[in-house]
């Protein structure tokens, strides 16, 4: 009789044994089921943000230059202008994005020389031309960007004068450096002195519409 009881206690107790156990594994599996999961998420995160990489190098504003030519009737003159700020963006290693701010005052006649080069530097600083006083810089933001190589077409909203209009034009960007080539027409932003698009009997006094820009940077 005490022999059965006992083997009765017994028994209970092996099957509570057992349940615990049970619990134990179940509770051990969803904890190792957890933390692979948690693993598994950190480890595609990681992968992915190091196959997605997005950096943005800042363009050295020093030893970027900008050249400007402007085209009349009779010739033409160049120039330089100054970037105030600017950067482009990349995602591993593709160019997807950039912006610039020019800096209008530092407009420069370089293919004259004294008062000739004052006047014209003076003139274009002028309502006539860019109003430097009241627009003191300019902007140009991409906005799409088509990749072949090294190449791109770059579309972009170039403001000046606090007019903005698209722009399309080709740039080439190495490790370091990139140039690009801009043709602007000015009237777009309401620069219509000389213009022969807007006055007539101007002859030889005709200042085309637009004007080049030969971009190269170093970032």
């Amino acid at each position: 009789m005490i022999s059965s009881k006992i083997n009765k206690i017994l028994s209970a107790k092996l099957q509570f044994l057992k349940l615990n156990l049970e619990l134990c594994k179940s509770h051990i599996k969803f904890k190792t089921m957890r933390l692979f999961k948690l693993f598994f998420v950190a480890f595609i995160s990681l992968t992915l943000f190091a196959f997605t990489t997005q950096i943005t190098k800042e363009v050295n504003t020093e030893s970027s230059v900008v050249k400007w030519t402007g085209y009349k009737v009779t010739g033409q003159h160049e120039g330089t202008i100054m970037i105030k700020k600017g950067s482009l963006t990349f995602k591993n290693n593709v160019l997807v994005g950039g912006k610039f701010v020019i800096d209008m005052s530092t407009i420069n006649t370089t293919d004259l020389e004294g008062d000739y080069k004052k006047k014209l530097d003076g003139h274009l600083k002028d309502d006539d031309f860019f109003g430097v006083e009241k627009h003191k810089t300019a902007s140009l933001v991409f906005t799409s960007l088509k990749q072949n190589g090294t190449n791109y077409i770059v579309n972009a909203d170039l403001t000046i004068k606090g007019i903005t209009n698209k722009v399309k034009f080709k740039m080439q960007v190495l490790e370091n450096s990139a140039i690009a080539d801009l043709k602007i027409d000015r009237t777009k932003y309401d620069i219509k002195y000389g213009s022969a698009s807007f006055f007539d009997d101007l002859k030889d006094r005709a200042i085309y519409d637009e004007f080049d820009l030969n971009v190269n940077l170093s970032f």
